[in-house]
C-alpha cells in the first residue's frame, strides 16, 4: 500500500478523484489497484452518485480507509469530479473511472513526467482492454471526418489512425495530444487552478475534452506517456444505462456550441442525424426480431435525440 500523506501530515503528491455509479462490481479491482500504488504518497477520494445498486454502502464497509462522500442525487460526472477535487489536497489530480485498474507504477510515471516538464498540464497513459488488446486512448479534437467514420466507418483502416483522431503514441516516447480518455487523466494541480474545474453543463461525456480544449487555450500542452498501461473496461457503467446516448450527443452539442463555429456545427448534425436514422432502422430491425434486448430502451434514445435539440 502506498505512504497516505493524511498519516505523515504532508502534502500528499497525487489526490486520486474516483466518480461512481452502479460501479459496485469493478470498483473493488479499482480500488485495490489504486492502494498498491508504489513511490509516492497518495489520497482517494471517492464521490457515489447516488447509485440504485448499492454501490456506496459497499465502499464505506469494504473500502474504510477511502475518503467516501454519498451524494444525494446523480448530479453528473463533472459534477462530482468538482465536488471531490474542492476536498484534494495533492500536488496532482488523478481523474480516474471505476472501470479501471492502474498498474503499480502508473501513478508515480505520470506524476514524474509532469514534475520533469513543467509546461505539461495533463498527461494520459495507454489503455488496454481487459484481454490486454490495445484500447485508443489519445486523440485527437472532433473532426467533420471522425463524426463521418463514427457513423459510416469505411475504409476500416482508417478507424485507429490519425485519420480518425487516434493519436496513441506508436513507441515508448511520448507524444503530444489534444486530449486523453477521461478514464484515466492526471492533472497538474497548478493548471487545474488556472483553467477551472470541469463544466458542469457536461452531465457525462466530452468534459475531459473541453477541459484540454481549454488548459491548451491557456498555454499549457497535453501529452500521452505511454510507459505505463491502464486497463479499461470501457465504459463498463455507462454502458448499464441507455441514457448514455442522449447524454452523448447533449455534450457533443454543447463541447461544438462551446469551441466551434456555425459551418461545423451544422455539418457535424448533418452527419449525426443520417447516422442515427441508420442506427434507428437498425434497432427497429432487432426490436423486431429479438435480437437485441437493449433494442427498446435504446431506439426510445436515439428517437429523442432525432426529435429533441439534442443535435
Amino acid at each position: 500500500m502506498p505512504p497516505d500523506a493524511r498519516d505523515r501530515g504532508s502534502t500528499p503528491d497525487v489526490s486520486v478523484l474516483i466518480v461512481t455509479y452502479q460501479a459496485r462490481a469493478f470498483i473493488d479491482h479499482c480500488l485495490k489497484a489504486v492502494k498498491a500504488q508504489t513511490g509516492l504518497t497518495i489520497e482517494t477520494i471517492v464521490v457515489d452518485n447516488a447509485s440504485p445498486d448499492g454501490t456506496g454502502d459497499h465502499i464505506k464497509r469494504v473500502h474504510p480507509d477511502v475518503s467516501f462522500t454519498q451524494a444525494d442525487e446523480n448530479s453528473g460526472f463533472s459534477a462530482g469530479v468538482n465536488r471531490v477535487a474542492r476536498q484534494a489536497h495533492g500536488r496532482h489530480l488523478l481523474l480516474l473511472n471505476p472501470d479501471t485498474e492502474l498498474r503499480p507504477d502508473t501513478a508515480s510515471t505520470l506524476a514524474a513526467y509532469l514534475d520533469t516538464h513543467p509546461e505539461v498540464g495533463a498527461v494520459g497513459p495507454r489503455l488496454a482492454n481487459s484481454d490486454g488488446t490495445p484500447q485508443d486512448a489519445a486523440f485527437a479534437y472532433p473532426s467533420l471526418l471522425m463524426h463521418w467514420l463514427e457513423f459510416f466507418p469505411h475504409p476500416a483502416r482508417l478507424l485507429h489512425t490519425r485519420w480518425n483522431g487516434r493519436l496513441d503514441s506508436r513507441t515508448d516516447e511520448p507524444v503530444e495530444i489534444d486530449h486523453p480518455l477521461g478514464a484515466c487523466m492526471l492533472i497538474r494541480r497548478a493548471a487545474w487552478d488556472q483553467v477551472g474545474p470541469l463544466d458542469e453543463g457536461f452531465f457525462m461525456y466530452c468534459e475531459e475534452v473541453d477541459w484540454c480544449m481549454r488548459a491548451r487555450d491557456a498555454g499549457w500542452r497535453i501529452m500521452q506517456v505511454p510507459t505505463t498501461t491502464v486497463v479499461h473496461w470501457s465504459g463498463a457503467s455507462s454502458k448499464q444505462n441507455p441514457e448514455s446516448i442522449t447524454y452523448l450527443y447533449a455534450s457533443r452539442r454543447r463541447l461544438h456550441h462551446k469551441h466551434r463555429g456555425a459551418l461545423f456545427r451544422v455539418a457535424a448534425a448533418v452527419i449525426t442525424r443520417m447516422g442515427l436514422m441508420q442506427e434507428r432502422r437498425r434497432l427497429r430491425q432487432a426490436r423486431t426480431q429479438g435480437t437485441d434486448p437493449t433494442a427498446v430502451l435504446r431506439l426510445e434514445a436515439v428517437e429523442q435525440v432525432l426529435g429533441g435539440a439534442l443535435l
